[in-house]
């Protein structure tokens, strides 16, 4: 039985390596370097949480009704990813 394949957004998928950063792979062999037992998908889980805390965030702070399904749909969406990035950049988080 072959694997399943992944989901991909309307807009394609984000990578963190196009601005430099690092992909799920070596996100999760740095953390398990330090002592931290991960695998790519955990490292990919951890991250998406994150994404839907802060749009559901966003969408409470723009009074914008939004369920679990639509909060995981602009989580995923890598223009929302690219988007939180350079918010990070600008303040050099």
């Amino acid at each position: 039985m072959s694997m399943p394949k992944g989901h991909r957004s309307q807009h394609g998928y984000a990578t963190v390596t196009a601005e430099g950063g690092l992909g799920y792979r070596e996100i999760a062999e740095r953390m398990s370097q330090s002592g931290d037992k991960m695998n790519h998908s955990t490292a990919r889980n951890i991250f998406l949480s994150s994404m839907r805390k802060i749009a559901k965030d966003i969408c409470k702070l723009h009074k914008i009704t939004a369920d679990t399904e639509k909060i995981n749909k602009i989580a995923t969406d890598p223009r929302f990813q690219e988007g939180i990035i350079e918010i990070m950049k600008d303040r050099d988080v």
